[in-house]
């Protein structure tokens, strides 16, 4: 599979590319910055300069030309207030729907956060970052591709233990960058994982037990149900 990573020179958008060269998948780590390149190839990845804050969905598209399969990992951090958390948290996540769909790849692999299901009305910029991630989420959610958002926790840099809680109804703790990887890595791999959202946290079940359990239930979320919760 050919997979392209938006924001790959991320924490996890890194530990992401390792898990998926060591299994013999192409990555395209799509960047803004080129002095990041040489991270995001040493980590196995095709480095490829595309800022999506500003380039238009025809230029993602070409970048992304040979995708299979699209993971939004990128964030604006800290950096520029609301407006860019605005641009980058939403409307690059957007964008690269859009990007996906001209290019045909089907799989779409979002990774959002906590609190997006109930975003709070406030302007500071954690309420404005919520709102972004909402919005782009549902966007996600009302389109034609074979999307998966991922909301976890408090994010850690400690080591993954692959002991997880997932659930489709939200919960607060906190989880290893390491074990977010590998969900997202075994995500890619599994079909069955279409039109889902899954919040992961640490817990007590192996993560292949904990994701295999949520997935033979029954998905609670679809396109028209999200769109609504979340406007």
């Amino acid at each position: 599979m050919n997979v392209a990573i938006a924001g790959a020179h991320g924490q996890t958008a890194l530990r992401l590319t390792r898990l998926l060269v060591a299994k013999g998948e192409r990555v395209i780590g799509l960047i803004r910055n080129p002095d990041h390149a040489s991270d995001v190839s040493d980590a196995g990845a095709s480095p490829v300069l595309c800022d999506l804050e500003h380039a238009t969905v025809e230029e993602i598209a070409l970048a992304i030309h040979t995708a299979e399969a699209v993971v939004f990992a990128a964030g604006s951090g800290a950096d520029g207030g609301a407006a860019r958390t605005l641009s980058v948290d939403r409307d690059a996540a957007i964008k690269l729907l859009g990007a996906a769909t001209i290019v045909g790849a089907p799989r779409y692999l979002m990774i959002s956060g906590a609190g997006p299901e109930n975003p709070p009305s406030e302007d500071l910029t954690f309420e404005v970052y919520l709102r972004a991630k909402a919005e782009a989420d549902a966007e996600l959610a009302a389109s034609d591709r074979e999307w998966t958002i991922v909301r976890p926790g408090r994010l850690t840099n400690d080591p993954g233990t692959g002991y997880v809680r997932i659930d489709a109804a939200p919960f607060a703790a906190s989880v290893p960058r390491d074990d977010v990887a590998s969900l997202l890595a075994l995500l890619l791999a599994d079909a069955s994982s279409a039109r889902r959202i899954l919040y992961i946290n640490s817990g007590p079940q192996p993560l292949q037990d904990a994701l295999g359990e949520i997935l033979r239930g029954p998905a609670r979320a679809h396109a028209g149900a999200q769109r609504r919760a979340e406007r």
